[in-house]
């Protein structure tokens, strides 16, 4: 039997939940988030109708989407001769470019860390400490170099799909 409406929600509250982590946001800006992913991948949602899937109320629906236009999560876009305001998740690209700035500031801390403990070192703990430390900086680069491939990638891939759909 096909159930799509309950996959659909199913989703956006498995989106909603991954997003309380992820990102600390709270339940409904999380699950505006996982609405806009399902949802508004086509030409957005506006504000009604996002209130309306969610039936949450304007003021709170209306301070989630700020939160997640601040953090970079979603952005808007306008129409001529509409005053209404659709609403997307940001491209993929946009969202682990995120990633990146976090990434180059761990590697900073690392850094000054590994610095220190060079010019500290004064028993075998440290020591291992130290060798933890440049073993995850390693790790940290890894993943930074897997990271900028994946964003060209999908960089790549919304290149070609808004050339498509214009």
């Amino acid at each position: 039997m096909n159930n799509i409406p309950k996959e659909r929600e199913e989703l956006i509250e498995m989106f909603g939940i991954h997003f309380e982590l992820m990102y600390n946001l709270s339940p409904l800006g999380s699950r505006i988030l996982g609405l806009l992913i399902i949802d508004g991948c086509k030409k957005g949602l506006t504000f009604e109708e996002i209130v309306d899937k969610l039936g949450a109320s304007k003021s709170s629906v209306s301070t989630n989407l700020n939160l997640l236009l601040k953090m970079d999560k979603i952005n808007y876009y306008t129409l001529t001769g509409d005053r209404k305001k659709y609403f997307r998740s940001s491209p993929f690209s946009e969202r682990l470019t995120n990633y990146l700035k976090i990434l180059d500031f761990e590697k900073q801390i690392i850094d000054k860390l590994q610095a220190y403990r060079e010019k500290t070192i004064s028993c075998p703990e440290e020591q291992c400490n130290m060798e933890n430390v440049k073993a995850y900086k390693a790790h940290v680069c890894e993943v930074e170099e897997l990271l900028i491939k994946t964003i060209e990638k999908f960089k790549e891939i919304e290149i070609n799909n808004s050339k498509n759909n214009n």
